[in-house]
């Protein structure tokens, strides 16, 4: 067995590096000259440490364990305390929203009707999941409109850069469904589980870059600047890549896809034309980040918590910001804040392909809007996906369903639009996948 890893973001980094710990021949191929994918973080000559991809790690047992074969754990670097509290403008303004039923309850955050509509949601009963249901629907059964509005929708436009519309259920919060199976309520479901202790916010000192980073320096079989070009299935069902115009002196019984649902798509169009077909409609919608700088005593507004969202109902520029400098003080020079601003996904791409100069000043009149600030930034820069985070709809659950039968061809896929977007996710999945592949050697 040897095995073809295409693309060296954190999955393909990670099912090499669990696949090389068992034994298991690979080769990588990165077209890029570095590796990590989506996991960028930039230093720039004025002292700040900017993250283009995910802000913060919230550390699972997996992630933590690997933080530590890598010679990592002591670069792990908490969030400061604040990090527990969120915000939600409502009304032009932003107010915390609260973190507990009860503290919701006790909240003048949502009105009276949807308060009692909380109570009332402890009286459903079990029900089998609805087919193809998006977050949006099943929220607005459980709790109203209100709550999806103001709390639904921020929350997955923050996380998925989506709209909660169009995300199904059952591909971004299964176990929501489950809960509603077995217990109806949510809330009663939740409060009988076990109670989970709130996973540590953190990240890496020198950024989360650094995992991939370190990922890469461990692998024996990885090549960078090695685009694949093509894909060739020989007689005996073993696969030869095309890499600049010449085909692989190895072949391999598996292709690993840890691509961008559109790039696998046109790497398995000859072959497998359905499977193709349904990748290349996953959608991946723009996202800028806008990185804004003050100076602190500039800035009215406290910033005592992780950041602000923006629900799409108050008709705001950008979906919303992190406080960088709350979360991780050592990112900016002294006396100073730093905003990470998103301005795009699914409910306002049409923002994030306007102009760099167009954004740059619709943020900052924003922000000094929403937080009180006087006189102009100290500093300002953007970093642009064209096609940021694919998006969990019914396009997803067709093409991940398109892709399994490959799996009988030894084509297998490790992307995040199969794992999951978040870090953990992905580690998690890669190291599945890996353990999966070296038990197929044995037998």
């Amino acid at each position: 067995m040897r095995i073809a890893i295409i693309g060296g973001g954190l999955t393909g980094l990670t099912l090499a590096y669990y696949l090389q710990k068992a034994g298991v021949a690979y080769d990588l191929f990165e077209a890029s000259p570095r590796p990590g994918g989506n996991l960028l973080s930039p230093r720039m000559p004025e002292g700040y440490q900017l993250e283009a991809g995910a802000n913060s790690l919230l550390l699972s047992a997996e992630l933590e364990e690997l933080l530590t074969e890598l010679g990592l754990a002591d670069a792990i670097q908490e969030a400061a305390p604040v990090s527990q509290h969120r915000y939600v403008l409502r009304g032009g303004q932003y107010r915390a929203l609260p973190g507990s039923p009860p503290a919701l309850l006790a909240s003048n955050f949502f009105s009276l009707k949807t308060k009692l509509r909380l109570l009332g949601e402890l009286l459903r009963r079990p029900a089998p999941p609805v087919p193809g249901e998006t977050i949006a629907a099943f929220f607005a059964r459980h709790f109203g409109r209100e709550v999806v509005q103001y709390a639904v929708n921020p929350f997955v436009a923050g996380i998925y850069a989506g709209d909660p519309a169009e995300l199904l259920l059952s591909l971004t919060f299964p176990q929501l469904a489950a809960l509603e199976a077995q217990h109806g309520s949510l809330l009663r479901g939740l409060a009988k589980g076990p109670k989970a202790g709130r996973r540590r916010t953190v990240t890496l000192r020198g950024g989360v870059q650094a995992l991939t980073d370190a990922l890469a320096a461990r692998l024996s079989s990885y090549h960078p600047r090695q685009a694949v070009q093509a894909i060739e299935r020989l007689a005996d069902g073993a696969y030869q890549l095309l890499l600049n115009n010449q085909p692989t002196a190895a072949t391999y019984s598996h292709l690993a896809l840890a691509l961008p649902a559109y790039a696998a798509a046109e790497l398995l169009a000859p072959h497998f034309a359905a499977a193709a077909q349904a990748l290349a409609a996953v959608r991946y919608p723009p996202m800028t980040l806008v990185y804004s700088a003050y100076d602190r005593a500039a800035v009215a507004h406290p910033l005592a918590g992780f950041g602000a969202l923006n629900p799409r109902v108050e008709g705001t520029y950008s979906a919303g910001s992190i406080w960088t400098s709350s979360l991780f003080p050592d990112r900016v020079p002294d006396g100073q804040v730093l905003f990470t601003s998103f301005v795009g996904g699914a409910q306002f791409a049409s923002q994030a392909r306007e102009p760099e100069d167009r954004q740059l000043a619709a943020v900052h009149q924003e922000l000094s809007r929403l937080y009180g600030i006087e006189g102009a930034p100290l500093w300002q820069g953007r970093y642009y996906w064209p096609q940021s985070i694919p998006q969990f709809d019914q396009h997803l659950a067709d093409a991940r369903a398109a892709v399994a039968p490959l799996a009988a061809a030894g084509v297998v896929a490790v992307a995040n639009w199969q794992a999951g977007v978040s870090v953990p996710d992905c580690v998690r999945y890669a190291r599945q996948l890996a353990q999966q592949l070296s038990t197929a050697k044995q037998e």
